[in-house]
């Protein structure tokens, strides 16, 4: 088995698999959006995940459930899920996010996307949703929708980081010089039955959860890593 399938079988592939979220509808596009704005805050990800499926459960996962839910019931699910640290910020977020959605969009992420000229348009316009819609959760958006949007966002800090202690790329290479060094790598192997989503999100994993920790000793793919070597 090649790095990348020990990568995705070690670490996990991509998180809106985990969650079962079809992104080939439009539902499960906004779905993903609430999930990405959820993993966008520093905070643990098991809690990111439980969170998530205390809004699928009480289906609050479109704007409109979300603006008919309110601030206190959305304050309540964010605690059930853990996310206690975030809570107000968040329900504030949710609704500043699902009015401008229906103001401006018609509360379509695709439309959105339609009305978008480039990449950076894309990006600026989610970030204009709402204020706390960061570089780092418009990335984890858009990075799960690279092929079925078809666009091509730059990788993260977290992939580069575990991407540049595997070896994949040069640090001191540009984030498009790096995005395409880990595409050629992933043709190079080519795994089976894993996409470069998975590819890519394994590295945000392995970033997260052992790179910028430092937590070298009990990472399953230190005997790949150019700095424990």
């Amino acid at each position: 088995m090649g790095l990348v399938g020990r990568l995705v079988e070690s670490v996990g592939g991509s998180f809106s698999s985990e969650l079962g979220i079809p992104l080939e509808k439009e539902k499960g596009v906004f779905k993903w959006f609430l999930a990405s704005i959820l993993f966008g805050a520093r905070i643990n990800q098991t809690i990111a995940i439980n969170t998530f499926k205390e809004f699928e459960k009480e289906g609050i996962t479109s704007p409109d459930s979300i603006l008919k839910l309110g601030w206190d019931g959305l304050v309540r699910i964010l605690d059930n899920g853990g996310y206690v640290r975030y809570d107000f910020k968040t329900a504030d977020k949710l609704l500043e996010i699902s009015r401008n959605l229906k103001k401006n969009y018609g509360g379509s992420l695709l439309r959105l996307k339609e009305e978008s000229k480039s990449l950076k348009d894309l990006e600026d316009r989610l970030k204009a949703l709402g204020k706390g819609i960061g570089e780092v959760t418009v990335n984890i958006f858009l990075r799960e929708l690279r092929e079925i949007w078809k666009v091509d966002p730059l990788p993260g800090n977290l992939t580069l980081l575990s991407a540049g202690n595997l070896g994949i790329i040069n640090p001191k290479e540009s984030k498009r010089e790096s995005l395409e060094r880990l595409k050629d790598f992933y043709k190079r192997e080519f795994p089976k039955d894993i996409s470069f989503i998975d590819f890519e999100s394994s590295l945000v994993r392995l970033g997260k959860d052992f790179c910028r920790k430092k937590r070298c000793r009990v990472c399953a793919l230190k005997s790949d890593c150019r700095k424990y070597r």
